[in-house]
């Protein structure tokens, strides 16, 4: 079973000085290959996921960012199809959970119901979507997929608002790795990775939200480098595009 773990805007800035306190984390690293994933020239969720997920360049894809010309984008606007569209076509037991290219997150082969329309914004919010998420996953694991997509948000929220906090921020990092940690038994092949870094909203190459919000002031915004462990995955990962390729042959493998 092929396990695929998204964690929004995960950073080896945090990760790598903190590890001690992140022992799922670690012991993925230990047991498996880590490397920095860098994103598309322009760090965008909306764009980020898609190319993980469909194998496709941001011109191709053309999810450029969650709304477009005054509208929400919607799976349906998106001509391409994803690694779950191909796998299922093929007769894989494939479910996605939460995957956040679109507002709210998309889930396919599952009904799920993502907190705060997938922009978790307060901490009790934050809470809520690693206890519904994780609960979920388990569920859905316990069912014995070929493969689960799953993706939690609540790092990017928490960064945004936080950056520069590390004790505040490693906190929720320790919950994400606690969270994560209920799900990597089920995985006999494991990836782990980010859409983007994060780092301060001054350096960041693209201001994705307006300094000043009504939930507060943006201290942080995306970096290009993500992160990406795998394990037991024989196929070389380097940019974000060969995700898709990677499960694709992994579940063809078995």
């Amino acid at each position: 079973m092929l396990l695929v773990i998204g964690i929004d805007a995960a950073t080896w800035k945090i990760i790598k000085p903190n590890i001690d306190r992140l022992p799922n984390i670690r012991g993925l690293m230990d047991e498996g290959i880590y490397k920095t994933l860098p994103s598309d020239k322009r760090p965008i969720s909306a764009s980020a996921w898609c190319s993980i997920f469909s194998g496709k360049m941001p011109e191709e894809h053309k999810n450029t960012d969650f709304v477009v010309d005054g509208e929400l984008q919607t799976r349906e606007k998106i001509r391409v199809d994803f690694i779950w569209d191909v796998l299922d076509k093929q007769g894989y037991d494939v479910k996605a959970l939460n995957i956040p290219f679109v507002i709210p997150p998309y889930n396919f082969n599952c009904g799920f119901k993502p907190v705060g329309y997938g922009l978790p914004e307060t901490p009790g919010e934050w809470g809520e979507e690693l206890h519904e998420i994780t609960e979920k996953s388990l569920e859905i694991l316990n069912g014995k997929p070929d493969l689960l997509c799953v993706a939690y948000s609540l790092l990017d929220r928490v960064q945004h608002f936080h950056w520069g906090e590390e004790e505040f921020i490693t906190r929720w990092y320790e919950k994400v790795d606690k969270a994560i940690g209920n799900l990597i038994p089920y995985g006999d092949k494991l990836i782990v990775l980010s859409d983007h870094g994060f780092c301060n909203r001054e350096e960041a190459e693209v201001q994705t939200l307006p300094e000043k919000t009504p939930r507060g002031e943006i201290k942080g915004d995306h970096h290009r480098d993500g992160i990406l462990i795998t394990k037991n995955v024989d196929f070389e990962i380097n940019r974000l595009q060969d995700v898709y390729f990677a499960i694709k042959k992994e579940i063809k493998n078995g």
